[in-house]
């Protein structure tokens, strides 16, 4: 077997080892009271430190592409072999100067002194001149001439007085390839021109130019040089040279607070962006965000009755006089849709475990969320990584979780309605152990064309793009849009398959669908296996506010458990799988006529509910549930399919059964604080 080939990096590792055992039998060797020869230990330190040095500039021109083989953490690997080098750097420099001959540790001449005095003078000016470069942001970017040291010169002079526009580096990036920048950390950038592939001409201090991608760049706003420099205009030459020093100052100070703004406020996905565990298009989940901030995006408060603009009746929940029924309200939009599959979406790094690979979809304008964000977990096989499916199939009962088939309800009148899908992930990083949301991509579904009909209802093929949805031309990744689209029709065809998909399947109601979606409020989102028991729930939410009330300005607590704790469970899928096969159970023992009777179905939801699912709400051994987490999902779901640990009304009131210290929220329902306003 051959042996396993080296990398440039792990070969500078290797020089660097032999150069360390070097110095350290050097240093012990000068030690040595007898140590006569000091000449020849002198000239061995220098030739180390010139060693050093040529090791140093060859660490320095390595980068990730040049590794035959996937690193990891190659970044922190390459800063680690730079403070060793370093610190063998200044050992070896201590060493000679203890070891410097006598005529050589004499002061320098006066014409010495003065040629050194001239190099500061010299490498101060270059290095003011440089941060006044820096300062100065070229606007104009169709200016030709622009690559010009004389013109960029003018351009600065012209430029102040006006605010001036900078860019910081957010991580390092080395360049892969000819035309690309290298760029470090915190360094300050001038843009030159900006692409709609992702990738931006900037041009750093040096004056050097090249591509780099806008992902890793961060724009800030320095005001304050420039309105200093519009006022030096007017006033003495020796004034002017003194308030120049105290812009210099100024200026540095300001960069660096900007500098340093920056990269403190760089989030956990910039940092894994960096490492390379991540593709560039991948952002923090916003519809996740907007799940933990609390109810007001969850199914349980889109469920509840709306209140009409005078607060005194309800905008969404009637009663028909004639059948004691809720009155059925058709919405703007009322549809199903199926989740088919997801493909060619890229997997994070190596550095990252997923917990969940997940569909979020909502009402979206292009502005705003227009109601809850209901979640599709997807199934993922090991033999087709970037693809993901949905509805799997299984013995039972197929838990809503999983489920694709879903419905919406909205009643916006915005002409740009549609659907928005977030492709995300739950991630753990095994270095540290954080947990985070991760967005893959987004899609955006318009439910209405330019002239306010509804699209066709059929199966759609939707990009999905990198980003955000406030984003615009962000790819998944840069790296095959970098030098520009083909032109070629067999090329565009190889790239459409090699993008990003979500294929979904647009549907219309069927008639006894569309009588239970009636029922439910004029916007909502949620799966299509629960149509049925939310619309029951809403029934008897009607008994209890439009026909059991004294009056309807009546707005004391309702005492009923089902109306208070329901929308709760609709939150956990886990309870309502728990409700749902209950209640086909029970369901299944009915007559035929008993199963259209609503008032047979009112009794039996409350009696099923009542016996299966509000009893592990106050149960002390369920634990409060957590996305994504394995361990407490297993524990839930022992709890709630174990026969030996089901909990009834029963046991609750044994002294053996332990449970949760009684609250009246669980009992009780408050209008004003659960209807929507």
């Amino acid at each position: 077997m051959p042996p396993k080939k080296r990398g440039p990096l792990q070969t500078v590792q290797r020089d660097t080892d032999v150069i360390k055992r070097k110095v350290d039998a050097l240093v012990q060797q000068a030690a040595q009271p007898d140590a006569s020869d000091c000449t020849e230990i002198f000239e061995r330190c220098k030739e180390l430190k010139r060693a050093v040095e040529e090791i140093t500039k060859t660490l320095k021109k390595l980068s990730k592409a040049d590794e035959p083989a996937p690193v990891g953490n190659y970044d922190q690997c390459k800063r680690d072999e730079e403070k060793r080098l370093l610190n063998l750097h200044e050992r070896l420099q201590s060493l000679a100067l203890q070891l410097q001959p006598q005529d050589e540790i004499a002061g320098p001449s006066s014409s010495q002194r003065e040629q050194k005095s001239d190099e500061e003078n010299s490498d101060e000016k270059d290095e003011s001149s440089e941060e006044e470069e820096e300062e100065v942001h070229d606007d104009d970017d169709d200016d030709d001439d622009a690559d010009s040291d004389d013109e960029d010169t003018d351009i600065s002079q012209t430029a102040t007085g006006q605010e001036t526009v900078s860019y910081v580096a957010l991580s390092a990036f080395t360049g892969e390839e000819e035309g690309d920048l290298g760029i470090q950390k915190g360094e300050v950038l001038k843009v030159l021109s900006k692409n709609k592939d992702g990738w931006w001409l900037a041009q750093n201090s040096n004056g050097q130019k090249g591509l780099v991608p806008k992902t890793f760049l961060k724009m800030y706003l320095n005001s304050q040089s420039s309105q200093k420099d519009s006022g030096r205009e007017n006033e003495d030459e020796e004034e002017s040279e003194e308030e120049q020093e105290s812009d210099i100052k100024s200026s540095k100070t300001s960069n660096w607070n900007t500098v340093r703004k920056a990269v403190t406020e760089i989030d956990a996905t910039d940092v894994l962006s960096a490492m390379g565990a991540i593709p560039p298009g991948f952002r923090p989940s916003n519809l996740s965000r907007h799940l933990e901030e609390g109810t007001s995006y969850r199914a349980s408060h889109f469920i509840q009755p709306k209140l009409s603009q005078s607060q005194l009746s309800f905008q969404d929940l009637h009663m028909d006089p004639d059948t004691g029924k809720v009155h059925g309200r058709p919405s703007r939009v009322s549809l199903t849709l199926t989740l088919w599959s997801c493909r060619m979406i890229p997997s994070p790094g190596v550095g990252l475990q997923v917990l969940s690979r997940h569909v979020r979809l909502c009402a979206f304008n292009g502005t705003q969320v227009l109601s809850n964000i209901h979640t599709v977990r997807a199934t993922y096989n090991f033999k087709s990584q970037k693809t993901w499916s949905f509805s799997p199939r299984m013995t039972g009962m197929l838990p809503c979780l999983l489920d694709g088939e879903c419905f919406l309800r909205c009643d916006s009148e915005s002409p740009d309605l549609g659907i928005l899908f977030e492709l995300g992930v739950t991630y753990i990083r095994n270095s540290t152990g954080e947990r985070g949301d991760l967005s893959c991509g987004w899609a955006f579904l318009k439910l209405f064309d330019e002239s306010g009909a509804p699209i066709t209802l059929r199966t759609q093929e939707l990009t999905i793009h990198g980003g955000t949805p406030f984003e615009r031309d962000t790819d998944m990744d840069t790296t095959s849009t970098k030098r520009g689209y083909p032109t070629g029709v067999f090329q565009q065809m190889l790239l459409s398959r090699k993008m990003p998909k979500l294929v979904v399947k647009l549907k219309s109601v069927n008639s006894r669908s569309r009588v239970l979606l009636n029922l439910l409020p004029d916007t909502i989102v949620g799966s299509l296996s629960t149509v049925h028991l939310l619309a029951t729930y809403r029934q008897i939410l009607a008994d209890a506010l439009l026909l059991d009330r004294v009056t309807m300005c009546n707005a004391d607590l309702i005492c009923s458990s089902v109306l208070a704790s329901f929308p709760d469970v609709v939150d956990q899928p886990d309870l309502m799988d728990a409700f749902r096969k209950s209640w086909t159970e029970s369901e299944s023992n009915l007559r035929r006529s008993d199963k259209r009777d609503i008032n047979v179905l009112k009794q039996m939801f409350v009696s099923v509910y009542m016996a299966s699912v509000f009893p592990l709400l106050s149960s002390a051994e369920m634990p409060t549930p957590c996305w994504a987490d394995e361990e407490v999902e297993s524990q839930r779901a022992r709890i709630i399919y174990s026969p030996s640990q089901k909990i009834s009304v029963e046991t609750m009131l044994s002294s053996q059964c332990s449970h949760q210290a009684f609250d009246i929220a669980q009992v009780t329902y408050d209008l004003i604080s659960r209807a929507q306003h």
